[in-house]
């Protein structure tokens, strides 16, 4: 009986992201702008701050994660690998040189700047360089972190997460940015992957694709960033170890999926047909993860967040961001 009323929650917890999901692709449609996944997060956040998520939902308002994995393993049908080949070692160079350069940069003005203790500005510096709260949570098991660390961590992430969501499709606009040139932006200099994603496919198709590919190579850099961190707290006196089992369950294992079916479309696998179907698939998926991670983005969080944290990340993001733009530009665009 348990088991039922727990499955019959899940059911109607998805089934509420998908009710956002049809809102705001009617929304999307209706209106000139905004994008109908940035009116999918809008609906998630005005629903999750305003109502509150019934707590018998959240086990399927949670699974928006496991969406968004779905939508980009299926996105992999409809990229060309010939195009992404093409600039492959340019992105893969600014992929890693932007998360090394983070890193580095974020712990070293965290512990002499700003006075921050060393495992906050660790949590902090593999969020901001690789892929948000996953990365977080990542790191924060081989580091020992309390949870009040990583709480404080994964809260300062998520406010960026939602500020960044609205403001790069805002400066795409406003500075016309080629397609290709704001997907790897957003690529390397965002968060978390949903917002990537999402800004990425506001501002053009083709702006998402390249966001979300640039976005897999960082987070495929999880495993290394971990083995790091563990090296480094390990020689410091602490017994963590993350094991090869750890670090594959924190593997973004989507990205193989992605790459999989890309390869399978680059052979022709697929027919016209089906690749606008499995396009329609994933920006439904796409949607319905949107919502969910709006409902993620709670103010309660961004204000136990402190403001030293705060002005790490900024600092950061600011110089990545504005050093990135202009490079990536000058070489791709």
């Amino acid at each position: 009986m348990t088991a039922n009323i727990t499955a019959r929650n899940t059911a109607f917890g998805v089934g509420l992201l998908v009710l956002g999901a049809i809102l705001a692709r009617a929304v999307g449609e209706a209106l000139p702008w905004p994008d109908p996944l940035l009116v999918a997060v809008v609906i998630g956040v005005l629903f999750g701050n305003v109502v509150g998520v019934p707590e018998r939902l959240e086990p399927g308002v949670r699974t928006h994660g496991v969406w968004l994995g779905a939508g980009i393993v299926l996105m992999g049908a409809s990229v060309s690998l010939g195009s992404l080949l093409a600039g492959g070692a340019v992105v893969l160079a600014f992929v890693v040189a932007v998360a090394a350069f983070t890193i580095v940069f974020l712990e070293v003005i965290a512990r002499n700047a700003l006075g921050i203790c060393e495992r906050l500005g660790s949590l902090l510096a593999a969020g901001t360089s690789i892929c948000g709260v996953s990365a977080v949570a990542a790191v924060a098991g081989s580091i020992d972190a309390d949870e009040g660390t990583i709480a404080y961590a994964a809260g300062t992430v998520l406010l960026f997460d939602a500020v960044t969501l609205a403001l790069y499709p805002a400066v795409g606009s406003a500075l016309a940015i080629p397609d290709r040139v704001f997907g790897v932006w957003a690529g390397v200099s965002m968060f978390s992957t949903g917002p990537v994603v999402a800004a990425g496919f506001a501002h053009s198709e083709i702006a998402g694709q390249w966001a979300t590919v640039t976005k897999l190579g960082r987070n495929a850099l999880i495993g290394l960033v971990v083995l790091a961190y563990a090296a480094y707290y390990a020689g410091r006196g602490t017994d963590s170890n993350p094991g090869v089992r750890a670090l594959w369950a924190e593997f973004p294992k989507f990205v193989l999926g992605f790459l999989a079916l890309a390869v399978a479309a680059s052979v022709g696998v697929f027919s016209a047909g089906q690749v606008t179907a499995l396009e329609h698939a994933y920006n439904w998926l796409f949607l319905i993860a949107f919502v969910g991670l709006g409902t993620e983005l709670q103010r309660s969080v961004f204000a136990e967040s402190g403001l030293k944290p705060i002005a790490a990340v900024f600092l950061t993001w600011s110089v990545v961001a504005s050093v990135t733009l202009p490079a990536i530009w000058l070489v791709l665009g």
